[in-house]
């Protein structure tokens, strides 16, 4: 038996109305292409506005010191200090540079900038400057990695604020499995192409402009609200080889140059605490001395130090 099955009425159905349909259903999830936009929302007449920058690199490699920016993406956007409101984007920037000697294979594999795309290019350093004047904060998405190349490239950036989109929000906490930019745009029904320097900057300052699910504030002003924190990081010299195991439980990392084990804490009161940690339950309540660094956002993400003492516990 031949059933005539009517075929679905593409031609009379627009594809948004198609998705709509299929976001109906518990069985489908539908992403839409992010379509960078520069107006999030209107200020109010003499509304008092900050600025900030999204930020991001392609480079040779993985090396700050041997290898090079080839681009250099950014938007520079006004909010909301109080509210993590974001309102507009008031410059565009993605320029090319050669960096004097081929890129790896490697590399192009990701971002699929070839060393054709980038001779004879500069970046402008003058339209750069220009830029960052009057920002309080650059923003980045692993700004560990981008930071010491940018600072190495372009010195002027070692007085900004910087802040990490990666770091500076308890995505775990706010019930995300993983803090990939691409996965967490996807949550909120977007999809991108990857890879490419001011692509990654739309789309890091539209997963900004979204409200997370828990604290039910935006994603800005979760990492406004870590970047005001106090910051320190804190090494437990010394520590006893029996107690490795708790403290990378803990979240300390070890450091092979330093050989010593560190771990960063927010906020006066975590330290207070950490040290009172570190004492009862790593050092058995014998004297010991830590360090700890001052993590402003000046120096936070960068290859530099902060400023260290000596606390004897």
């Amino acid at each position: 038996m031949t059933q005539n099955i009517e075929p679905l009425a593409i031609e009379t159905l627009g594809i948004e109305q198609m998705a709509q349909q299929l976001e109906q259903h518990p069985d489908y999830r539908v992403l839409r292409r992010l379509v960078p936009r520069q107006l999030f929302n209107t200020p109010a007449p003499g509304q008092q506005l900050r600025k900030g920058v999204v930020l991001d690199t392609e480079t040779t490699g993985f090396d700050a010191v041997n290898d090079r920016v080839i681009e250099l993406g950014m938007l520079v956007f006004e909010f909301d200090p109080v509210t993590g409101v974001i309102y507009q984007v008031t410059d565009v920037f993605d320029e090319l540079e050669d960096p004097g000697f081929e890129i790896p294979p490697a590399s192009i594999a990701v971002h699929h900038i070839t060393d054709a795309m980038v001779q004879g290019r500069r970046i402008d350093d003058a339209r750069v400057a220009e830029l960052m004047k009057n920002v309080d904060v650059v923003i980045a998405h692993n700004a560990a990695f981008d930071r010491p190349f940018v600072e190495t490239r372009w010195p002027l950036f070692q007085q900004l604020n910087w802040a990490c989109s990666i770091k500076d929000i308890d995505w775990r906490e706010e019930g995300f499995g993983s803090a990939k930019l691409e996965y967490l745009l996807s949550t909120q029904g977007f999809f991108y192409e990857a890879h490419r320097a001011e692509t990654d900057c739309w789309a890091l300052l539209e997963l900004l402009n979204q409200v997370l699910p828990q604290s039910q504030q935006t994603a800005l002003l979760a990492l406004l609200e870590t970047l005001n924190q106090a910051q320190q990081k804190v090494y437990a010299l010394g520590s006893p080889f029996e107690t490795k195991d708790m403290l990378k439980a803990r979240g300390y990392r070890w450091s092979a140059e330093l050989r010593c084990w560190s771990r960063v804490i927010s906020g006066d009161a975590a330290l207070k605490e950490e040290l009172s940690w570190l004492k009862h339950r790593v050092y058995g309540e014998r004297s010991a001395r830590v360090e700890v660094e001052s993590l402003g956002g000046k120096v936070r993400y960068s290859t530099r130090e902060g400023h260290k003492d000596v606390v004897t516990l």
